[in-house]
Order: structure tokens, then sequence, then C-alpha cells
């Protein structure tokens, strides 16, 4: 089973396959940004969250074939990051010891649950049974606030996203990113990664707050994930500059993951 895994991870035509799941992962994001700029100029009111941007592309010329590629690549991602989780990423064995090695088989794992998660989104939308990202977030926050325990959870859950928010910023600010890139990245991509990730950082921040204060005041509504952050922020004093703002931020990171297709570790 390990040699299957190893040869799998080995395979070059697996992993170019897999590295279009960051391009997949960077035009969501950038159709994204787009949507949320949409709102903020009041000239749309569609979801700003995955599941709006996949409506953009499936309305789009040839959006149901791209949709149906983008199955395939996250899928991929997804194979590739538990080929990670089991062997290491072989492109940057770690020499440190054992801890630093454990956390980033950890963070592998953490991945492709996140890609295979996309991929299934995806998957429905493809075959025309796509679901609200929103609506799906607070219908299981719904469900979880009827019991104490399901609220305890909820908060536990808030906390964790403004956490993995909060190491996006350090990333970004501190420049670590570039660990997970081929040699010195350009001035460009690292502004790209700068930006993108403090931005990205903030607005996933904001949204396990919301889904902390909707668990305290027992609010489902409030709990409907990146579409109901970004929605909030609008609301707040000029928040229609803030929210473009954090729109530009979110493109940011798209275009920086299209450079993570080519630069990446692996």
């Amino acid at each position: 089973m390990t040699g299957a895994a190893t040869d799998l991870a080995q395979n070059t035509v697996f992993e170019h396959v897999a590295r279009t799941g960051y391009v997949v992962s960077g035009l969501l994001h950038v159709i994204i940004g787009y949507l949320a700029i949409q709102i903020a100029l009041g000239t749309g009111g569609g979801s700003a969250d995955q599941s709006g941007a996949l409506t953009a592309l499936s309305t789009k010329p040839g959006g149901i074939v791209a949709l149906w590629i983008a199955v395939i690549a996250l899928v991929i991602m997804a194979l590739w990051r538990l080929a990670e989780t089991a062997l290491g990423r072989s492109t940057d064995p770690k020499d440190q010891g054992n801890m630093p090695e454990l956390l980033d088989r950890v963070k592998a794992f953490a991945l492709a649950v996140v890609y295979f998660g996309f991929a299934y989104s995806t998957f429905g939308f493809a075959r025309g049974a796509g679901q609200s990202t929103g609506d799906t977030n607070a219908g299981l926050s719904a469900q979880l606030m009827r019991t104490t325990g399901g609220t305890v959870v909820l908060v536990i859950a808030g906390i964790i996203i403004a956490a993995v928010g909060a190491y996006h910023v350090y990333k970004g600010a501190s420049g670590s990113f570039v660990d997970d890139l081929h040699g010195t990245p350009s001035d460009l991509v690292h502004r790209l990664g700068l930006v993108g990730y403090v931005a990205k950082g903030l607005v996933i921040t904001g949204v396990g707050a919301l889904v902390i204060i909707a668990a305290s005041f027992s609010d489902p509504a409030r709990a409907t994930g990146l579409d109901g952050a970004l929605k909030a922020l609008g609301g707040q004093p000029f928040g229609a500059v803030l929210l473009v703002a954090a729109s530009l931020g979110i493109i940011t990171y798209g275009l920086y993951s299209f450079a993570m297709a080519r630069y990446a570790k692996m």
C-alpha cells in the first residue's frame, strides 16, 4: 500500500494535474472578489462565496465543462495531500525533528479535507444540484444550537476558524509563505503573497468571529460563512470602501494561487 502511494506521489503527470488545483482555487478567489465588489457597489445581489463563484462560472459558455475539469483537479489535489500526509513532502524533506514533520502532515491532511470539500461542492454544481454555502452553514449551525453541547462545538469551531485566519495573517506579514515555494520568488510574487495572505486571513478571522457571535446569541443567520462576513463588513461605517479593499485582497490571493501552481513545493 505504501509502495503504491509512493509511486503515485512521484508520478509527474499526477503532480501536474494536482497543481491545477491551485489554478481552480485562484479562479474561485478572483470570482468571489469580483462578486464582493459588485455587492459593495450595489450592482450585484449574489453570494460572495464559493457557491456564488461556482454559480457564476456555471452560467458562462463552457462553464459546466470547466466545473467538471475543476472537480477532477480538486480531487487529484486532495489525493496528493493525502499522499503527503502518509509520506511527507518529497521536495522539502524535514531534518529539524519529528514535531515539525508531524505538524506538516497534520496540515497536509487538513488541506486534503478542504480540497475534498471543494471538490464535492463543485461536483454538485457540475451536475446541476449545487447548494448555497451560506444556507448550508446556517442550517448546520441551527441544528447545533439546539443543544448546549452543539453550541459549545460551534464556539470551538469559530475559535479554530479565527485561529486559522490569524495564522494566514501571520504567514503573510512574516513572509514565511516563501518557504512553500521553490527558489527565491520575484518581488511581484512576494507582494501578491503578502497582501493575499493578510487579506484572506482577516476575512477568515471575521468568519470565525461571526460563528462565535452566532452561537453566543443563538442566531444561526449570522453563521453563513464567507458571504456573511463580507456583507457584515459592508454594513459597517465606510463599509463599501472596506468591502472593496477586502475584495481586492481576496483577488490578490487568487492571483498568488496562480503563482503557486508554478512555484509551490509538492
